[in-house]
């Protein structure tokens, strides 16, 4: 399958400082060719989005018809002892 980056998430991938994130990320895209065959993803349940591709505390939200259409980057915080 052939992934698209939507302009959006493009931007929000420059705006990471960190090089070796940003080269965490790509590569891990390019494993979404092999969709449902790679790890890491996820169905999402009452979501704006289908699925989701954890790359460290990174979220890349992602839909699939004919073509794998990544929407949005999105970084997750640590958790604490008042999260539960």
């Amino acid at each position: 399958m052939d992934v698209i980056w939507q302009p959006r998430a493009f931007k929000q991938l420059k705006k990471i400082g960190e090089r070796g994130i940003q080269g965490r990320i790509l590569t891990a895209s390019r494993g979404l060719s092999k969709f449902p065959a790679c790890s890491n993803v996820k169905r999402l349940a009452n979501h704006e989005r289908a699925y989701r591709l954890r790359v460290g505390n990174w979220r890349i939200l992602f839909d699939v018809f004919e073509e794998i259409s990544i929407i949005s980057i999105e970084e997750v915080k640590k958790r604490d002892e008042n999260t539960y």
